[in-house]
């Protein structure tokens, strides 16, 4: 690359002028990246929805669940397929490795489902899962000056927001249903004749609208359409219904043509609510705001905030819920570390180099590199994220270095000659210290080539970290052999001579004479080392991220099967004020009822709540207080209800800090009792909370069993009783009629509800041979049935699941699973254990691989630089002493083995090896072309290397002070890698300093003695 420098002396104005036009560029594309927590992947899922109404769960599961998943499990490369059968729903999830086409599975997905043969009126929908279904907002909102809220916000303010460039969609809860009901008379029916069911459909006769031919004149063909309209509730009450069977007199009935529904059945507006939202206590309505997958999350948060604020004269609001605030703190906390880490890293220069216009000079590629990294990562559409910013705050230390190597040898150069400074004597000093920085360099890039191998959600979440460091390298190589050189010339035109050879270089000298008069114990002394930080493995704890605490909790409680939502609300209400007395409770948001965000079921036996802490609460042990106070109100109020209260998920990799307990039998007796047991074990546990299981309870069931030969002695069908039956349980939905100019649902129902199984069983049912009860027919009997069926991959299911306390997942993890194995189950019941630390083993075990694959890659790009098999592992055996400081860091700083620190190992692979190539490098030098002694070269090279090292070894690491420091929320990921780089650069460096020399000296004994014997 001398060329470059060449290039660059001839032309500093056109280098000079390139470089600001990047700068600009530079902060241009920054700029303009989107900014997310996470980078922007999409989850290779897909949901089936299928949506069959009045379907039993097992019928659900039968008729439907059952069928899709036969037809399904050809699917290429399908990994897991979960299915949840509910009462008039059934929810399908399939699993597909990472890169997978999603468009052509999805299609695929769609033929395989008009192919398989559903019932008649089963309504599908596929969806894939994604990151922008997670919503941005939950927002309580509150009319003021008697505005219509709910009117408002569906005419106004929810299509102007789903204008906004982003949005995905716009959910109202808490809203009431408006609807026109006709509440029917039953006697007056049945004397008439008439059920629900006919009504609904003679009304919906007279509302049709059909083109009818056209009329043929001699000049023009007129089409005609043939209408018939219902405009107002007064022809509604008015119209005339004919009975579908008219009862004769015989029958004690009396005799009718027709009826106007007036006369049987009252028609009025009604504003019904199914669901309860409240901010605070505060009755309010609640708004769900998601985004699109690309979108930027800030962006649409702040165009959001806009227009409700257009409307602040209509209504007030209170956010219960921001993910982009979140967001905001982790961007701003990892900028601030970034810039702590820059601030120090330039102290460190200018600590070594003693001159503030080196320093200024070598810290310049730290802004250039990162900003034309951020032109790349702009280019391919990649968001400023938690992963980008903290691979650009780690290398903030590492960019600096080539740039350090090149000023400081072109300064040491100046100091040393007579001449002063040149062009030649400038592309001399970079020509020296060219190859060891490109091959430094070049070898820091190639070890995250192999994160390839690293399959998974972890793969793909350290792709835009591996790029964003892998960008800022080359540039701040281009800029050292480009910038630098120029920057030198024009600032070291006057420095003051330097002295042969400083203090530090002559203790270092004698160090290495020691060492190398010393092999044999240097040697054992550092195999001891590593030896004594191998032992702290075991003592550090083993998990995927570190869990990190957030300040929103997500908490919930089911009431038992069947509960009204009067009744949930009720319980609802003790449990709000129970969150609002605590002081370390900031706000609440609840739902009741409202819609459940896996399966889109509205639950009238649920509700569900954020929970803002306030900063300074603790929320371990609020989560822990509030479970206990909520299970006391839920014993004392509805006693069978299940609670939970856990910290809120900030998405992204999984924490894997989970242990998973899979039952399955076919017998769901069995199972359930199988799966309390487990439960009941786990929340024993105090190294495991938030216990869930997916298995859900009993409710009852009312069953009318149609005796075949009685319904055929009396002349009715199955499909006669269904509607009879039906009619009387649950409102009939006629449809959407427009009345008075407006569009609205019609609903029917009878004026009294059936309340028990006794009046079910006699149920007028109108037949041939007269009236008769429905228990004549049919036998109505009461049963308890599960209200819904889970599977995984075709067999039935239940999974107990909790997230593991502390670190250490994988002890935990096979404790649990030795105590599950060891509980008396049901017989017929399997049990399959698992969760995170198999995954985490997978990935590290990969990673292991990825970091062997590394070692093999730089091994090979220093094969090719310095052209000779034994230097290459010279160098390389400088990597065993990282694992030495690394340990020793993590052990300190009390930080658990993770995905973090296998990521940092893996770059200090690239980095650690830097150190010894700028140091071997001089050592070849020394040999070939002065003709120096070997052990004379290695002296010299130390001695004139050792600043370098220090100064780029240490700039990392101050750099990387603040970030490894730092307690802000959405820098795990990047914390727990600054501490095994601090760890093993510190450690790797003043050993090699000591080692390399003993080391190069014994690959090369036969010459060392040789050279000895001679003189």
């Amino acid at each position: 690359m001398t060329f470059l420098t060449r290039f660059s002396l001839k032309n500093a104005a056109a280098v000079f002028v390139c470089s600001f036009l990047l700068l600009l560029l530079g902060l241009y594309s920054f700029s303009s990246l989107k900014v997310d927590l996470l980078p922007n992947i999409e989850f290779p899922q897909l949901s089936i929805e299928a949506v069959y109404p009045g379907a039993s769960p097992q019928d659900m599961n039968e008729e439907v669940t059952a069928k899709l998943e036969e037809k399904l499990k050809p699917l290429d490369g399908l990994k897991q397929m979960q299915s949840s059968s509910y009462e008039g729903m059934a929810v399908i999830n399939l699993e597909f490795p990472f890169r997978t086409d999603m468009e052509k599975m999805e299609r695929q997905v769609e033929s395989i489902i008009d192919e398989a043969g559903l019932p008649d009126g089963v309504h599908t929908e596929v969806n894939r899962f994604s990151f922008g279904m997670i919503p941005v907002f939950n927002i309580s909102l509150f009319a003021k000056n008697g505005t219509d809220l709910q009117a408002l916000l569906e005419t106004e303010v929810v299509p102007e927001l789903n204008k906004i460039d982003g949005v995905n969609s716009v959910s109202i809860g808490g809203d009431s249903d408006r609807l026109i009901r006709i509440t029917v008379d039953r006697e007056k029916a049945a004397r008439a004749g008439l059920t629900l069911t006919d009504i609904k459909n003679q009304i919906n006769e007279k509302v049709l609208a059909f083109p009818a031919g056209t009329l043929q004149t001699d000049a023009w063909q007129i089409p005609v359409r043939v209408e018939e309209k219902l405009s107002s509730i007064d022809e509604l009450k008015n119209l005339k219904l004919v009975p579908a069977a008219v009862p004769t007199a015989a029958n004690g009935l009396q005799r009718v043509t027709h009826v106007k529904l007036g006369d049987i059945a009252t028609i009025e507006e009604v504003n019904e609510q199914s669901e309860f939202t409240r901010y605070n206590l505060k009755p309010s309505l609640s708004m769900a705001v998601t985004k699109k997958q690309d979108a930027n999350t800030i962006e649409v948060a702040d165009q959001v905030i806009k227009v409700l604020n257009s409307y602040k004269d209509q209504f007030n609001y209170s956010i219960g819920f921001d993910s982009s605030e979140g967001i905001k703190q982790s961007v701003e906390s990892l900028v601030r570390e970034g810039l702590l880490g820059a601030l120090f890293a330039s102290l460190a220069v200018l600590l070594f180099l003693r001159n503030i216009r080196a320093t200024v000079i070598a810290i310049v590629s730290i802004p250039l590199s990162l900003l034309v990294s951020a032109i790349f990562l702009n280019r391919m559409e990649i968001t400023l994220n938690v992963m980008t910013l903290g691979g650009m705050a780690v290398a903030v230390g590492r960019v600096v270095d080539d740039s350090i190597v090149v000023i400081e040898n072109i300064f040491r150069r100046v100091r040393r000659e007579k001449t002063g400074i040149s062009d030649e004597l400038v592309e001399q000093s970079t020509k020296e210290i060219v190859k060891a920085i490109v091959s430094s360099t070049m070898t820091t890039v190639v070890v995250f080539l192999p994160l390839g191998l690293v399959g998974g959600i972890t793969g793909e979440f350290f792709f835009p970290f591996a790029l964003t460091i892998t960008f800022a390298l080359l540039a701040s190589l281009v800029v050292a052999v480009t910038v630098v050189p120029i920057l030198a010339k024009f600032s070291f035109r006057r420095v003051p001579p330097e002295e042969k050879e400083g203090a530090l270089q002559r203790l270092y000298g004698r160090i290495i004479e020691w060492a190398l008069n010393h092999k044999a114990m240097v040697f054992v002394l550092s195999v001891v080392l590593l030896a004594g930080s191998l032992a702290l493995v075991p003592r550090l704890g083993f998990t995927f991220l570190p869990n990190e605490e957030q300040k929103t909790l997500v908490a919930s409680i089911e009431l038992p099967a069947s509960t009204s939502v009067a009744k949930t609300n009720d319980v609802s209400l003790e449990l709000e004020k129970m969150f609002l007395k605590r002081s370390d409770v900031d706000s609440v948001t609840a739902a009741v009822g409202s819609r459940d965000f896996r399966t889109g079921l509205k639950r009238s036996n649920q509700a569900s709540y954020y929970i803002l802490l306030k900063d300074r609460a603790d929320a371990s042990k609020t989560v822990e207080a509030l479970e206990k106070e909520m299970r006391r109100i839920a014993d004392r109020h509805a006693p069978g209800a299940k609670v939970g209260v856990q910290e809120m998920s900030s998405g992204g990799p999984p924490t894997n800090n989970n242990v998973n307990i899979d039952l399955y039998s076919n017998d769901l007796e069995a199972l359930q009792t199988a799966s309390k047991q487990v439960e009941a074990y786990l929340k024993q546990r105090d190294d495991v909370k938030d216990v869930t299981n997916n298995l859900t309870e009993k409710q009852k069931q009312v069953i009318v069993a149609i005796d075949p030969q009685k319904a055929a002695a009396y002349g009715v069908s199955g499909m006669q009783l269904l509607g009879t039956v039906s009619d009387a349980t649950k409102p009939v939905d006629v449809g959407t009629l427009k009345l008075g100019g407006k569009e609205e649902q019609v609903e029917l129902s009878y004026d009294e509800t059936l309340g028990s199984i006794d009046e079910l069983k006699e149920l007028p049912i109108v037949t041939r041979n007269g009236v008769i009860p429905l228990s004549a027919v049919a036998e109505v009997k009461e049963a308890q049935v599960y209200t819904s069926i889970q599977k995984l991959d075709g067999k039935v299911f239940a999974r107990v699941s909790a997230k593991i306390v502390g670190d250490n997942i994988q002890k935990v993890t096979n404790d649990v699973v030795k105590h599950v194995n060891d509980l008396k189950l049901p017989s017929h019941v399997t049990v399959k254990t698992g969760g995170g630390s198999d995954e985490t083993v997978q990935t590290f075990r990969e990673l292991g691989v990825a970091m062997a694959a590394a070692i093999g890659l730089v091994y090979l790009m220093m094969l090719i630089t310095f052209g000779k098999v034994r230097v290459p592992l010279i160098i390389l055996s400088s990597l065993l002493f990282v694992p030495i400081g690394s340990l020793f860091a993590l052990y300190a700083a009390d930080e658990p083995l993770s995905i973090s620190v296998m990521i940092g190992l893996l770059m200090l692979i690239g980095i650690v090896t830097t150190n010894a190539i700028v140091l071997v490098d001089r050592i070849g030098q020394n040999r070939e072309q002065k003709r120096m002694t070997v052990r004379g070269a290695i002296i010299e090279a130390g001695k004139t290397r050792l600043r370098p090292i220090l100064m780029t070894a240490f700039a990392t690491v101050t750099a990387l002070i603040p970030l490894a420091l730092t307690n802000e929320a959405g820098t795990l990921i990047s914390k727990g890698l600054a501490i095994t780089v601090i760890g093993g650069l510190t450690s790797s460096t003043l050993l090699t300093l000591v080692f390399i020399p003993a080391m190069y000296e014994a690959f090369f004994f036969q010459t060392a003695k040789r050279e000895q014997m001679a003189e």
